[in-house]
Protein backbone atom coordinates (compact mmCIF):
# COMPACT_ATOMS: atom_id res chain seq x y z
CA UNK A 1 0.00 0.00 0.00
CA UNK A 2 1.38 3.44 -0.95
CA UNK A 3 2.48 5.57 2.01
CA UNK A 4 0.38 8.63 2.79
CA UNK A 5 3.50 10.64 3.56
CA UNK A 6 6.46 11.36 1.32
CA UNK A 7 10.07 10.70 2.36
CA UNK A 8 11.97 13.70 3.67
CA UNK A 9 13.38 15.75 0.84
CA UNK A 10 11.16 14.12 -1.79
CA UNK A 11 9.10 16.40 -4.02
CA UNK A 12 5.50 15.46 -4.62
CA UNK A 13 3.54 16.10 -7.78
CA UNK A 14 1.75 18.92 -5.94
CA UNK A 15 5.10 20.54 -5.08
CA UNK A 16 6.20 20.38 -8.72
CA UNK A 17 2.83 21.77 -9.82
CA UNK A 18 3.16 24.74 -7.43
CA UNK A 19 6.64 25.45 -8.75
CA UNK A 20 5.46 25.49 -12.34
CA UNK A 21 2.27 27.44 -11.57
CA UNK A 22 2.73 29.88 -8.66
CA UNK A 23 -0.35 31.26 -6.94
CA UNK A 24 -2.05 33.84 -9.14
CA UNK A 25 -1.68 36.50 -6.40
CA UNK A 26 1.96 35.88 -5.69
CA UNK A 27 3.26 38.41 -8.18
CA UNK A 28 0.98 41.16 -6.88
CA UNK A 29 1.22 40.58 -3.13
CA UNK A 30 4.58 39.12 -2.33
CA UNK A 31 6.99 41.46 -4.06
CA UNK A 32 9.35 43.56 -1.91
CA UNK A 33 7.82 46.91 -1.04
CA UNK A 34 11.09 48.82 -0.98
CA UNK A 35 11.40 52.49 -0.04
CA UNK A 36 9.28 53.88 -2.87
CA UNK A 37 6.41 55.92 -1.45
CA UNK A 38 7.67 55.81 2.12
CA UNK A 39 8.62 59.49 2.11
CA UNK A 40 5.02 60.31 1.22
CA UNK A 41 3.78 58.17 4.12
CA UNK A 42 6.15 59.88 6.57
CA UNK A 43 5.08 63.25 5.18
CA UNK A 44 1.39 62.37 5.65
CA UNK A 45 1.94 61.29 9.26
CA UNK A 46 3.77 64.51 10.11
CA UNK A 47 1.23 66.70 8.31
CA UNK A 48 -1.59 65.00 10.21
CA UNK A 49 0.27 65.47 13.50
CA UNK A 50 0.66 69.20 12.80
CA UNK A 51 -2.87 69.73 11.51
CA UNK A 52 -4.41 67.82 14.37
CA UNK A 53 -2.42 69.69 17.01
CA UNK A 54 -0.24 66.81 18.19
CA UNK A 55 2.77 68.81 17.04
CA UNK A 56 2.11 72.35 18.22
CA UNK A 57 3.08 75.68 16.69
CA UNK A 58 6.74 76.42 17.44
CA UNK A 59 7.42 72.90 18.67
CA UNK A 60 10.72 71.27 17.74
CA UNK A 61 10.46 67.99 15.85
CA UNK A 62 12.57 64.99 16.85
CA UNK A 63 15.86 64.66 14.99
CA UNK A 64 15.99 62.95 11.59
CA UNK A 65 17.57 59.85 13.13
CA UNK A 66 14.91 59.70 15.87
CA UNK A 67 12.11 60.06 13.32
CA UNK A 68 13.72 57.40 11.14
CA UNK A 69 13.79 54.96 14.06
CA UNK A 70 10.19 55.76 15.01
CA UNK A 71 8.87 55.26 11.48
CA UNK A 72 11.17 52.35 10.65
CA UNK A 73 12.61 54.02 7.56
CA UNK A 74 16.00 55.27 6.40
CA UNK A 75 17.14 58.78 7.47
CA UNK A 76 17.24 59.84 3.82
CA UNK A 77 13.50 59.03 3.59
CA UNK A 78 12.77 61.31 6.57
CA UNK A 79 14.97 64.01 5.03
CA UNK A 80 12.93 63.87 1.83
CA UNK A 81 9.64 64.16 3.76
CA UNK A 82 10.93 67.14 5.78
CA UNK A 83 12.02 68.85 2.58
CA UNK A 84 8.44 68.59 1.29
CA UNK A 85 7.03 69.97 4.56
CA UNK A 86 9.40 72.95 4.34
CA UNK A 87 8.18 73.57 0.80
CA UNK A 88 4.58 73.54 2.11
CA UNK A 89 5.47 76.13 4.74
CA UNK A 90 4.60 73.82 7.65
CA UNK A 91 8.07 73.62 9.19
CA UNK A 92 11.22 75.74 9.27
CA UNK A 93 14.78 74.54 9.80
CA UNK A 94 17.21 76.50 11.91
CA UNK A 95 20.95 75.95 12.05
CA UNK A 96 23.27 76.12 15.02
CA UNK A 97 23.54 74.59 18.44
CA UNK A 98 19.84 74.92 19.22
CA UNK A 99 18.77 74.30 15.66
CA UNK A 100 16.56 71.66 14.12
CA UNK A 101 13.18 71.49 12.39
CA UNK A 102 10.30 73.39 14.02
CA UNK A 103 6.58 73.66 13.35
CA UNK A 104 5.84 77.16 12.04
CA UNK A 105 4.57 79.59 14.66
CA UNK A 106 1.24 80.20 12.94
CA UNK A 107 0.23 76.52 12.55
CA UNK A 108 -3.47 76.38 13.44
CA UNK A 109 -5.16 72.97 13.89
CA UNK A 110 -8.59 74.60 14.09
CA UNK A 111 -8.07 76.25 10.71
CA UNK A 112 -7.30 72.83 9.25
CA UNK A 113 -10.40 71.38 10.90
CA UNK A 114 -12.61 74.17 9.53
CA UNK A 115 -11.28 73.63 6.02
CA UNK A 116 -11.76 69.89 6.32
CA UNK A 117 -15.28 70.39 7.69
CA UNK A 118 -16.35 72.55 4.75
CA UNK A 119 -15.08 69.90 2.36
CA UNK A 120 -16.91 67.04 4.07
CA UNK A 121 -20.46 66.01 3.25
CA UNK A 122 -23.09 65.58 5.96
CA UNK A 123 -23.24 61.89 5.10
CA UNK A 124 -19.49 61.56 5.68
CA UNK A 125 -19.77 63.42 8.99
CA UNK A 126 -22.57 61.13 10.14
CA UNK A 127 -20.52 58.13 9.04
CA UNK A 128 -17.45 59.35 10.94
CA UNK A 129 -19.59 59.87 14.03
CA UNK A 130 -21.14 56.41 13.67
CA UNK A 131 -17.71 54.77 13.47
CA UNK A 132 -16.27 56.75 16.37
CA UNK A 133 -19.39 56.29 18.45
CA UNK A 134 -19.63 52.54 17.82
CA UNK A 135 -16.08 51.89 19.01
CA UNK A 136 -16.16 54.32 21.93
CA UNK A 137 -19.58 53.25 23.17
CA UNK A 138 -18.72 49.53 23.01
CA UNK A 139 -15.47 50.12 24.90
CA UNK A 140 -17.14 52.30 27.54
CA UNK A 141 -19.84 49.68 28.18
CA UNK A 142 -17.09 47.09 28.59
CA UNK A 143 -15.18 49.41 30.91
CA UNK A 144 -18.27 49.74 33.13
CA UNK A 145 -18.27 45.95 33.50
CA UNK A 146 -14.54 45.46 34.02
CA UNK A 147 -13.00 48.59 35.55
CA UNK A 148 -12.17 48.93 39.20
CA UNK A 149 -14.06 51.96 40.60
CA UNK A 150 -10.80 53.46 41.87
CA UNK A 151 -9.41 53.44 38.31
CA UNK A 152 -12.42 55.32 36.99
CA UNK A 153 -12.22 57.77 39.87
CA UNK A 154 -8.58 58.48 39.02
CA UNK A 155 -9.61 59.46 35.47
CA UNK A 156 -12.44 61.60 36.86
CA UNK A 157 -10.00 63.52 39.07
CA UNK A 158 -8.05 64.56 35.96
CA UNK A 159 -11.15 66.33 34.69
CA UNK A 160 -11.68 68.07 38.01
CA UNK A 161 -8.30 69.77 37.68
CA UNK A 162 -8.95 71.18 34.20
CA UNK A 163 -9.58 74.75 35.30
CA UNK A 164 -5.96 75.03 36.44
CA UNK A 165 -4.80 74.57 32.82
CA UNK A 166 -4.82 76.79 29.74
CA UNK A 167 -7.26 76.10 26.89
CA UNK A 168 -4.81 74.08 24.79
CA UNK A 169 -3.86 71.91 27.77
CA UNK A 170 -7.54 71.37 28.60
CA UNK A 171 -8.22 70.09 25.08
CA UNK A 172 -5.27 67.72 25.29
CA UNK A 173 -6.51 66.38 28.62
CA UNK A 174 -9.97 65.74 27.15
CA UNK A 175 -8.35 63.68 24.37
CA UNK A 176 -6.26 61.77 26.91
CA UNK A 177 -9.25 61.14 29.16
CA UNK A 178 -11.25 59.60 26.32
CA UNK A 179 -8.41 57.19 25.55
CA UNK A 180 -7.86 56.42 29.26
CA UNK A 181 -11.57 55.75 29.66
CA UNK A 182 -11.52 53.26 26.80
CA UNK A 183 -8.38 51.62 28.22
CA UNK A 184 -10.44 50.73 31.31
CA UNK A 185 -12.19 48.20 29.05
CA UNK A 186 -8.97 46.15 29.40
CA UNK A 187 -9.11 45.52 25.65
CA UNK A 188 -5.84 46.25 23.87
CA UNK A 189 -7.53 46.08 20.47
CA UNK A 190 -10.25 48.59 21.37
CA UNK A 191 -7.71 50.91 22.98
CA UNK A 192 -5.48 50.88 19.89
CA UNK A 193 -8.48 51.58 17.67
CA UNK A 194 -9.58 54.41 19.97
CA UNK A 195 -6.14 56.01 19.82
CA UNK A 196 -6.27 55.97 16.03
CA UNK A 197 -9.81 57.36 15.93
CA UNK A 198 -9.01 60.01 18.55
CA UNK A 199 -6.30 61.44 16.31
CA UNK A 200 -8.89 61.83 13.55
CA UNK A 201 -11.75 63.05 15.73
CA UNK A 202 -9.81 65.40 18.03
CA UNK A 203 -9.86 68.48 15.74
CA UNK A 204 -13.62 68.11 15.33
CA UNK A 205 -14.10 67.87 19.09
CA UNK A 206 -12.21 71.17 19.35
CA UNK A 207 -14.29 72.71 16.57
CA UNK A 208 -17.51 71.69 18.35
CA UNK A 209 -16.25 73.36 21.55
CA UNK A 210 -14.49 76.54 20.39
CA UNK A 211 -14.98 78.52 23.63
CA UNK A 212 -15.04 78.09 27.40
CA UNK A 213 -18.74 77.22 27.44
CA UNK A 214 -18.19 74.46 24.88
CA UNK A 215 -15.26 73.04 26.81
CA UNK A 216 -17.27 73.03 30.03
CA UNK A 217 -20.14 71.24 28.29
CA UNK A 218 -17.85 68.54 26.88
CA UNK A 219 -16.14 68.17 30.26
CA UNK A 220 -19.49 67.75 32.03
CA UNK A 221 -20.58 65.11 29.49
CA UNK A 222 -17.37 63.13 29.95
CA UNK A 223 -17.66 63.39 33.73
CA UNK A 224 -21.15 61.85 33.56
CA UNK A 225 -19.83 58.97 31.45
CA UNK A 226 -16.95 58.32 33.85
CA UNK A 227 -19.29 58.33 36.87
CA UNK A 228 -21.47 55.71 35.18
CA UNK A 229 -18.36 53.58 34.56
CA UNK A 230 -17.31 54.09 38.18
CA UNK A 231 -20.75 52.89 39.30
CA UNK A 232 -20.57 49.83 37.04
CA UNK A 233 -23.56 50.92 34.95
CA UNK A 234 -22.84 49.94 31.31
CA UNK A 235 -26.28 50.97 30.04
CA UNK A 236 -26.04 54.55 31.25
CA UNK A 237 -22.35 54.82 30.29
CA UNK A 238 -23.09 53.66 26.75
CA UNK A 239 -26.17 55.86 26.33
CA UNK A 240 -24.31 58.96 27.55
CA UNK A 241 -21.42 58.20 25.19
CA UNK A 242 -23.79 57.89 22.24
CA UNK A 243 -25.42 61.19 23.15
CA UNK A 244 -22.01 62.87 23.51
CA UNK A 245 -20.94 61.84 20.00
CA UNK A 246 -24.32 62.74 18.49
CA UNK A 247 -24.14 66.22 20.04
CA UNK A 248 -20.67 66.75 18.56
CA UNK A 249 -21.78 65.71 15.07
CA UNK A 250 -24.93 67.86 15.28
CA UNK A 251 -22.79 70.85 16.31
CA UNK A 252 -20.45 70.26 13.37
CA UNK A 253 -23.32 70.07 10.89
CA UNK A 254 -24.78 73.29 12.31
CA UNK A 255 -21.38 74.98 12.06
CA UNK A 256 -20.95 73.70 8.52
CA UNK A 257 -24.32 75.10 7.49
CA UNK A 258 -23.60 78.45 9.13
CA UNK A 259 -20.18 78.73 7.49
CA UNK A 260 -21.58 77.85 4.10
CA UNK A 261 -24.43 80.34 4.50
CA UNK A 262 -27.10 77.69 4.09
CA UNK A 263 -30.28 77.57 6.19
Amino acid sequence: MESLTSPAGARTDADRQRTRHPHRLQGALFQPIGDEGRAELVERRLVDAIHRGHLRAGERLPSESELARSFGVAPVTVREALLTLRGQGLIVTRRGRNGGSFVVDDADPLAFARTALLGTSRLALRDMGAHYGAITEAAVRLAARRADPTEANRVLRRLERLEDLDVEQQRRVLDDVLVELVSLSQSARLTREQMKLQAEFSPYLRLAAPDDDGLRAQTASLAGIIRAVEQGDPGTAGDLTGRFVTDVIDSLIHLQSSSAGTP
